[in-house]
This record gives C-alpha cells, structure tokens and sequence, in this order.
C-alpha cells in the first residue's frame, strides 16, 4: 500500500494552499457565527490527516475498488432516503450522536474515484465514444443523480452530472457526439423551463420552482429574493478593501445582524466581501483558480489515464462547486444550496474534499517519468 516516493513530487503548493484556505474558513465561520467555530476547526484538523494519510497511499487502490465503491454509494444515498433526519422538507443527513453526516457529499467524490477507474478502463479499450461506452456511463450515473435528487438536493445532483460529464470529456469523448447531445439538450433545457410553470407540475418541489423563477424573472418575484439579494448587500458593503474579520464598533456589520440566513454555510462568501472587500474577493478567487490549475498540473502529470481522471475530476469539481456557489451569493445564479470548498461550514463537505485531495496529492507522488 505505501510506496517509496521522491519528495520533490509532493505538491506543498496544492498541500498548503488548501490547508490555509481551511483555517480561513474556520475564521470566516467564527465572523458569522460563532457556535460553529469548535466543530469546524476540529473538523479541519481531522481533514488535514485524512488527506496526509491518503497522500501516501497508492491511489490505484482506489481505483481497483471501483466496483466494491458503486454499491456503497447507492447504499448510503438509499439509507439516507430511509432513516435520514428530515430538515426543512429535505431529507439528506444522518445525526451520529453530536456529529451530521450528508452522504451525498461523500457520493459526489466517491463517484469521481469509480468514474475515474471505469473511464480509465474505457480509454483502454477504445470505448469512451461507443454507444456501449456512452450507455454504461449513463446508467451509472442515473440512479446516483436520482437519489440525490429525491433528498431533494437540486444543487448536489446538478454539481455530480455536470462533474461526470466533464470526465467523460476528459476521457476523449468525440466532439461528434457532444454536439449531438446539444442539439437535445438545448430543446429540452426549454421545454424544461414551460413546464416547471405548469401549476400541475410534478417534477420540482414548489421552492426549487420560485427559486429558478425568481432568477428568470427578478421583477415579478422581488418578494422570493430576500436572501441573495441579501447577500448581495452585504458583499458590497465591504467596498474596496472590506471592515475585517474584527471591524471596528463604530463600523455597522451586516454579517452581525444576521441579514443573511445561514451565512456560515452556502453564503460564506459574503463574509469574504464584507470583511475583505472588493480586493479580498479576488484574491479568494484567485486561490480557488491556483488550487485548479495545481489539479489540472497533476493531471497533466499523470502517469496513467486512471490518475488523469483522478485529478482532473477533482479540478472539475472545485471549478463546478465554486462557481455555483459564488455565483449564487452574487446573485449571478438561481438560490441554490451548496457549499463553498474548504470555507463553508460543514463537515461532509470538508472531509470529503480532504479524501479527494489526499488521492490527488499522490498521484502527482507517481508522475510519469520521461
């Protein structure tokens, strides 16, 4: 299981940047709520060993465990449908003793690994654009995205297709056939669209519904959009360079007054506009895209099509997650729930991007030898 690795291999980059954007997280946290600090921060240094561990083992592991990885997804997404705690009309989490666990948190980064090890396959094979090939990646990822979807988690389920279909492209999926897809999925997004207005609608729970009107239409539902635009206020407030995670007394704190529900999970980044402003936005920004394009680097590295997969689903992952969730905070998407990557509060999420980093670490550990 261990290996003998050079140290020159390992990403202290990648490795020191998401462990900094951690502990930022647990300041952001503590600026919006304060209750949530402890868990967060032992969270955090649970995750840091998790992905230590995980650096040093052989993620071919992993990915030989593929078939053993799918069952356990569908078992602990069903589990959740079955004996999870309901909040808020969602049932989506297990309460164990004083801890929350959120499956599809875990699913979305074990599917990464099981597409990894199947699409490495495919590319062995010359399968990746065959109907077959097409046809096996499809019904894989139908009952995942159901289940999640049935929680009901619309920004979870949206996040994981979007992910596998981008690594599926990533395998070598034929432009032929990606416009082919377009050209279906173009009328269907519209016809989507006419019939989640319908009153007999029987597809989408009624707040996902004004959720997505009230984006479409932000006139006509101004009443539905209290919390981004919210969220939006709050981020411009902090102006150019932002009042600080400790602003002055005399300085009015919008994160404070609680102005934004939940602020400490799926709108964290409004913490980031008000405390650091226009100027810390961007650098936030900035690191996301650093910690990307290291993932992009390893998987550019790769030595075999399974630790290409590996890494460049992790890319995928944090560019999909990060862009929803910033784009909701700003208002630029539809209110939806999901949290942003290493700073939100959640300990699902923290952890599980602490698995899929620790795989990726390694396999820029075994980068092909040229």
């Amino acid at each position: 299981m261990l290996k003998k690795y050079r140290l020159r291999d390992y990403n202290f980059i990648l490795l020191f940047l998401v462990i900094g954007m951690m502990i930022f997280g647990v300041l952001l946290i503590n600026r919006a709520d304060s209750s949530f600090t402890t868990k967060q921060a032992i969270g955090v240094g649970v995750s840091i060993v998790i992905m230590v561990v995980l650096s040093l083992l052989d993620y071919h592991i992993f990915l030989d465990l593929k078939f053993l990885i799918y069952p356990g997804i569908l078992v602990i997404l069903v589990a959740v449908l079955l004996f999870g705690v309901n909040v808020n009309q969602a049932t989506r989490w297990f309460n164990i003793g004083p801890i929350t666990f959120q499956p599809s948190e875990l699913a979305k980064v074990l599917m990464i690994v099981f597409m990894a090890g199947l699409l490495s396959d495919f590319i062995e094979k010359e399968q990746v654009s065959t109907f077959k090939g097409v046809g096996i990646f499809a019904a894989s990822i139908i009952p995942v995205a159901f289940l999640i979807f049935r929680e009901p988690d619309l920004s979870t389920t949206i996040c994981t297709v979007v992910v596998m279909i981008l690594m599926l492209y990533l395998a070598g999926l034929r432009y032929k056939i990606i416009f082919i897809v377009l050209l279906v999925l173009i009328p269907l997004a519209g016809t989507f669209l006419w019939y989640i207005q319908r009153p007999d609608q029987k597809l989408l729970n009624q707040y996902q519904v004004d959720r997505i009107l009230t984006f479409l239409f932000p006139s006509e539902h101004a009443d539905m959009n209290t919390q981004q635009a919210n969220s939006v206020m709050v981020i411009g407030s902090g102006q150019l360079m932002g009042k600080g995670l400790s602003p002055d007394p005399d300085v009015v704190s919008m994160s404070s007054s609680r102005m934004v529900s939940e602020q400490q999970t799926d709108f964290i980044f409004s913490v980031v506009g008000e405390s650091f402003g226009f100027v810390g936005s961007v650098i936030v920004i900035a690191i996301f895209l650093i910690i990307v394009l290291q993932c992009i680097r390893i998987s550019r590295r790769a030595k075999d099509p399974g630790g290409m997969l590996l890494a460049g689903g992790a890319a995928c992952l944090f560019s999909v997650q990060s862009f929803i969730n910033i784009g909701v905070a700003t208002a630029l998407l539809p209110n939806t729930g999901i949290p942003l990557p290493f700073l939100s509060y959640g300990l699902s999420s923290l952890m599980s991007s602490a698995i899929i980093l620790g795989i990726v670490l390694n396999v820029g550990l075994q980068p092909e030898r040229y």
